[in-house]
């Protein structure tokens, strides 16, 4: 059984990364475009507005990147900091629980980024692809023979 759980956890982490990544951008679509019911209370936040604006523009980007895995890591750390962020200035004031201050998603996500940050990306990314392709560097021999130097 632990073998068969082992051989799935790149997927699972996979799948854990996409759909995170796609609520997170859900969120900063919701408050920038007003779709899916829009920003809390309805429409959008004003362009440029601290921190509303911004906290939309990296929920959307780095929500994108994470679930196309794309740069997975940084962008996981901007979200997993733009969610602290949030949570100590905008609801840990309220209450001292999250339950109390509302400001359960805002741990969830920061927690869940935090942990793509030391995971990585899993299976099913575009990193993968990315990494995968062989790099020539300046300097760099491809093949593998012995150098030999004249004297």
């Amino acid at each position: 059984m632990n073998a068969r759980l082992d051989h799935a956890r790149p997927y699972a982490l996979g799948l854990f990364r996409i759909v995170t990544g796609l609520l997170f951008a859900s969120h900063g679509a919701a408050s920038l475009f007003g779709v899916l019911g829009g920003a809390p209370g309805g429409g959008t936040v004003a362009t440029g507005t601290w921190p509303g604006w911004y906290a939309a523009a990296i929920q959307l980007v780095a929500g994108a990147l994470v679930l196309l895995g794309l740069g997975t890591r940084p962008a996981a750390f901007l979200a997993s900091g733009s969610m602290a962020y949030a949570y100590f200035t905008v609801h840990q004031p309220e209450a001292l629980w999250p339950l109390q201050n509302g400001g359960e998603a805002s741990a969830m996500f920061c927690w869940a980024f935090l942990l793509l940050v030391f995971t990585g990306p899993g299976a099913l990314a575009l990193d993968s692809l990315f990494a995968s392709r062989p790099t020539a560097s300046p300097g760099r021999r491809d093949d593998t023979r012995p150098e030999t130097v004249a004297a």
